[in-house]
């Protein structure tokens, strides 16, 4: 019995090797080497074939062996057996392997000289790919282009309904009804050039199309043509919505506003996803997937209802809310609402995990320097120095923490050595122009963050910045310019709010200043922002009801203020002023003694102290009635002290107790 199961396996063994060599014989059968004429009777078909199928085997052995070098970073004996494989097939397929290899190794000259022989670059869009890549991996951006050309293949964007009428500019009313059945509102329809997609080739052509536009964009951001840059990088995305390193590029350059970013995720077209081809009901499901991951990576200051929807969808139904990019998301929406010890918990959960997520850690940083955590940043740049000192965020953590320790000149060197490493690093530059800043530097400080603001055309900080350092200037109408562009950007930014109600202020308008005042409290409120955090924003309105003669709303607001924590001599003086104004002196002298108890040499306290003091003189603190009612009360117990001193003459030494009807006591020794 035992024999006949060993028979039986070897012959399923067997039966098995033989349909394996069939398979091999369909899949490498190239009919142009070897014959299909089954009416040749020359030879037997076994002998005649037999020398193929040798070559074919031994193809496939090659292939197996290089590929699985390749899986295990093995480069040297994958490009060794490729070799071996291209002059054997002479197949365009494993030249372009081959050189693929020689890219991931780092052999980029190599790589560029095996997809440019004859004409490949002509007729093989991965080929041209590569070709572009290893250039620019050299940095020959100019040769790269010179590659890829400078147009993009726009005939196989693939967009949705409502976005293509938008781009071809037909305005043919289309009802949202259409025979009899109403159309569901998040329904995505395939542009009429799906039909040109189609013509095109197979999918991994697009894909290659696609990956050439990103690269054009890199070529343009290189050379500071940025609306080129960012209309390469949207077409990518366009044509193939799995593109993620342009739409990464959009993302954390801030090539776009955050409604710019909104309007273009509606524009992708999620229904070309087809996780499945055999399952054609997976579709919608990738798609809802893909558009929710690439909402946690938008501009936090629009829409912040559909950030919610899109977290609680991948948390709940894919249980990524521990996912390094889902948390990440979380933090950046409480960082913009100055919630930033909660979000300071959960980039500290991520790098937890990853230590050296280059993601994550200049926020990470920012709310360290927020916070105030000098220690915190001394480990962590340490850290980053001796691991990483070739990546532009380990100086920027170092910057970072010589800012916090007020140490701007050392600040200033390593902010400008990141942004040295990586001309289009955000952060970088913004620390840097805030060096100059921190220094009264106004004009360097200015030409800092314009050169931030070329580079990130779709974020607002830069110009808020500007139109707070000409504000300092006392330049108005340049400061609203700046703060104006700035809020055409984002018009959800409680801090801007506020620098346009300062503008406002100083230009005697406090009127349209409490308008802005209010409307920063009222987001900060929506945002769940820490009463703490707008104590700024709600001592500048106090000032401005102040100007406006809204004396009683100033004063409520100076006592919210003082309630929060801001305890500071100005403030107290501030609310000793409108007091004053208010016609209560007393209560005036003791916010002043308030204020000049924190700094005794305030001479606008002092000033108004002495104000106060005159508005003191005639005026009785108690009230007449009551001042005179005291004074009656001593003068009588000066009296009966004396008779009582006067009878107790021969009583020496004996304490006696007077007890006035009043009921106050005195104790004193007779005489």
């Amino acid at each position: 019995m035992r024999e006949a199961a060993h028979h039986s396996r070897l012959e399923l063994t067997i039966t098995e090797d033989k349909l394996v060599h069939s398979c091999h014989d369909l899949l490498y059968h190239d009919p142009f080497s070897i014959s299909d004429n089954t009416n040749d009777k020359s030879e037997p078909c076994w002998r005649r074939n037999k020398p193929a199928r040798k070559t074919l085997d031994m193809e496939t052995f090659l292939r197996r062996w290089r590929d699985d070098a390749v899986s295990r970073h093995q480069y040297d004996s994958a490009i060794y057996v490729g070799d071996k494989l291209v002059a054997l097939t002479g197949s365009d397929d494993d030249r372009l392997v081959l050189a693929q290899t020689h890219f991931a190794a780092g052999n980029y000259t190599r790589a560029f000289a095996f997809v440019s022989r004859s004409d490949l670059l002509q007729r093989s869009s991965a080929c041209k790919y590569l070709a572009a890549h290893c250039y620019i991996r050299q940095d020959r951006h100019e040769d790269a282009l010179g590659i890829l050309g400078d147009k993009n293949p726009t005939h196989l964007i693939s967009t949705t309904d409502s976005a293509r009428r938008k781009l071809q500019g037909l305005g043919n009313g289309v009802s949202s009804k259409q025979h009899g059945k109403t159309r569901m509102p998040n329904r995505i329809e395939r542009a009429d050039r799906s039909e040109e997609r189609d013509a095109e080739g197979d999918a991994t052509n697009f894909k290659y199309e696609a990956g050439m536009c990103h690269l054009r964009g890199l070529c343009f951001a290189k050379s500071n043509a940025f609306d080129r840059a960012k209309e390469c990088y949207k077409d990518a995305v366009r044509i193939d919505v799995q593109c993620f390193e342009a739409f990464d590029q959009l993302m954390k350059n801030s090539l776009m506003s955050p409604r710019e970013e909104w309007d273009f995720l509606d524009s992708l077209n999620f229904e070309t996803l087809q996780p499945d081809p055999m399952d054609p009901n997976s579709a919608p499901e990738a798609a809802d997937f893909v558009r929710n991951l690439y909402i946690t990576r938008l501009s936090k200051y629009h829409r912040l209802e559909d950030f919610s929807t899109a977290i609680d969808t991948l948390s709940s139904h894919y249980r990524l809310s521990q996912n390094a990019d889902v948390l990440l998301a979380k933090a950046e929406i409480l960082s913009s609402s100055a919630r930033y010890q909660p979000a300071l918990t959960l980039t500290s959960a991520i790098l937890s995990v990853d230590p050296y997520n280059f993601a994550a850690l200049p926020l990470h940083l920012s709310l360290l320097y927020q916070l105030k955590h000098t220690h915190a940043l001394f480990s962590l740049s340490h850290d980053l120095a001796d691991t990483h000192p070739n990546e532009p965020t380990t100086w920027l953590a170092v910057g970072t923490y010589y800012l916090a320790t007020a140490r701007i000149p050392e600040a200033r060197s390593y902010f400008s050595k990141a942004s040295l490493m990586d001309p289009h690093f955000g952060p970088a530059w913004i620390g840097f122009a805030h060096t100059f800043a921190a220094e009264g530097e106004s004009d360097q400080a200015i030409a800092a963050y314009s050169t931030a603001a070329r580079l990130f055309q779709g974020t607002h900080l830069p110009q808020m910045f500007l139109g707070m350092q000409e504000t300092a200037l006392g330049n108005l109408t340049i400061a609203r310019e700046y703060l104006t562009a700035a809020y055409d950007l984002c018009d959800r930014d409680p801090a801007l709010l506020n620098e346009i109600g300062v503008v406002a202020y100083l230009e005697d308008d406090p009127d349209a200043a409490c308008r802005h005042f209010e409307l920063a409290l009222s987001i900060a409120t929506q945002n769940e922002t820490p009463p703490s955090q707008t104590t700024a924003t709600r001592l500048n309105l106090a000032h401005a009801h102040r100007r406006a003669g809204r004396l009683p709303e100033a004063l409520e607001e100076f006592e919210e203020v003082v309630r929060l924590g801001m305890r500071e001599a100005a403030v107290f003086a501030a609310k000793g002023l409108v007091l004053l104004e208010l016609d209560q002196p007393f209560e005036a002298t003791v916010a002043f003694h308030e204020a000049l108890a924190i700094s005794p040499q305030d001479p606008i306290a002092g000033e108004l102290l002495s104000k106060a003091l005159l508005a003191l003189e005639g005026q009785s603190v108690l009230g007449a009635r009551d001042e005179d009612s005291v004074n009656a009360g001593l003068m009588e117990r000066v009296r009966e002290i004396k008779q009582a001193a006067a009878l107790g003459s021969g009583r020496k030494g004996r304490r006696r107790r007077v007890v006035h009807e009043d009921g106050m006591e005195l104790d004193g020794a007779g005489l």
